[in-house]
């Protein structure tokens, strides 16, 4: 989501660059011709940046996101995992090297498309946004501000995250079934169509509208910290710094950390709910929602709002923050790794047809 995404999220993502000075940087390298194919071959190189990007990032911290959702769901009177490092050591001892990795494969076949399909919307939008600015304006110099940008990023994070949404849901469920899990999806297809089957199509959108409100928080924010630090390197010139090509990946990396850190803190609260409201209704989960006061019968949620009063009523509101621990620590790395994987992957496949003397 709300993480992830938008997170998702999460996330958000719950993976992601503002390439709206693309043009720029183009108009002062060599002179090229662009081929009439040329702008397919952009959208292309940026679907399949986008893609890896989000793929390599996931999985490098996979374990982590499969606790933090444990974490955020776990019944609290049957308690299993209590923090990062026992929470990890009980999934080894308990499910071996694989169980770290549960829901990894659903994960990446949901966040190689909805990265791609994010970063492509966030450059067209940007692009979009950035020509309507210029024209209002009457400066054909004019750069996006961070609201701006925020508002594109928002834009390519609601986008990506509602064409994607449904197998997010269900890699939610995948994730915390375990080995004494009564019933088990055996895989991405067979949990949607068993979903599908018993719970009807509106159940592949449940927790959809605190997903879509995070998305402004979580990825809008990341794109806009990340870009706004890019740009004040550039042109405070801290370390010498005066193109975007100068920039280093660990000036890249630190700049994607700061902006993850940021977007995952806010939105957080509505990344809980949205993952509790994933899990209603499936009756044969091991680790359920929360029990209603003293009793152990998972609760039903009548909405977004419903489940944030029951969730802090029951549980106090340190529950909207749970698993923030383990996503501290793998949001940092995971964005800031889809942030330079992503342009490093649009350096390779970068073609230029030029101009012979």
């Amino acid at each position: 989501m709300a993480s992830e995404d938008v997170k998702q999220s999460e996330s958000a993502v719950s993976t992601i660059v503002n390439l709206a000075e693309e043009a720029k940087l183009a108009r002062a390298r060599e002179t090229v011709v662009k081929a009439p194919n040329y702008a397919v071959l952009s959208i292309c190189k940026s679907l399949v940046a986008g893609g890896v990007a989000g793929g390599v990032s996931r999985t490098a911290v996979a374990p982590l996101e499969r606790l933090k959702i444990l974490l955020q769901v776990q019944n609290p009177h049957n308690i299993k995992y209590n923090g990062t490092i026992q929470g990890l050591k009980y999934i080894w001892r308990t499910e071996g090297f694989r169980g770290l990795f549960k829901g990894n494969g659903t994960n990446c076949a949901r966040i190689v498309p909805n990265s791609a399909v994010k970063f492509f919307s966030y450059e067209q939008a940007s692009n979009g946004i950035l020509l309507l600015y210029r024209q209002q304006t009457g400066n054909e110099d004019a750069q996006l501000t961070p609201l701006l940008r925020l508002g594109a990023g928002a834009c390519a994070g609601i986008i990506a995250m509602s064409a994607t949404y449904p197998m997010d849901m269900v890699r939610g469920r995948i994730t915390v079934q375990t080995e004494k899990s009564p019933y088990q999806y055996r895989g991405m297809f067979h949990a949607l169509s068993t979903v599908l089957r018993e719970e009807g199509p509106r159940a592949l959108y449940k927790g959809w509208l605190p997903s879509v409100i995070g998305v402004v928080p979580y990825v809008g924010l990341n794109f806009a910290v990340y870009e706004s630090l890019k740009d004040w390197l550039i042109k405070s010139k801290p370390f010498g710094i005066v193109d975007e090509n100068e920039l280093s990946v660990t000036t890249r990396l630190a700049c994607g950390a700061a902006a993850g850190t940021v977007g995952q803190t806010v939105a957080y609260p509505l990344d809980v709910i949205r993952r509790r409201m994933q899990m209603v209704g499936w009756h044969n989960a091991a680790s359920v929602v929360t029990g209603d006061g003293r009793g152990k019968a998972p609760l039903e949620y009548n909405g977004m709002v419903d489940a944030f009063r029951k969730t802090v009523r029951h549980e106090g509101f340190g529950a909207l923050y749970k698993g923030l621990i383990p996503n501290s620590v793998k949001v940092v790395p995971s964005i800031a790794i889809a942030f330079v994987t992503y342009e490093m992957v649009k350096d390779i496949l970068g073609v230029e047809i030029r101009i012979s003397d």
